[in-house]
């Protein structure tokens, strides 16, 4: 799917529709000592099996991809809902 560069939408902190720049969304790393994964850490410590199955096959055949959006006038960031694309091209 293409996706233009610049896209006119709403931003809600000028309470217009002005111009955004489009990137994709990128997960940030995650945090070695967040507590969902000293957790995780605690668990999987010592004998026995893994606390979570190991899924083999999967439903899904693509993910979703979310874009990111930024004001040109003010900076205001946000994101626009993913969609189920298998490749993403910002033209």
């Amino acid at each position: 799917m293409k996706v233009p560069k610049e896209i006119r939408t709403y931003c809600p902190r000028c309470k217009t529709h002005t111009t955004h720049t489009v990137t994709l969304y990128k997960k940030g790393r995650d945090r070695a000592l967040a507590e969902g994964a000293r957790r995780y850490e605690r668990k999987k410590k010592g004998y026995g099996s893994s606390r979570k199955p190991v899924q083999k096959r999967f439903a899904k055949t693509t993910k979703k991809l979310s874009l990111k959006l930024k004001c040109k006038k003010c900076g205001y960031q946000k994101q626009r809902r993913g969609i189920r694309i298998k490749k993403l091209e910002i033209v």
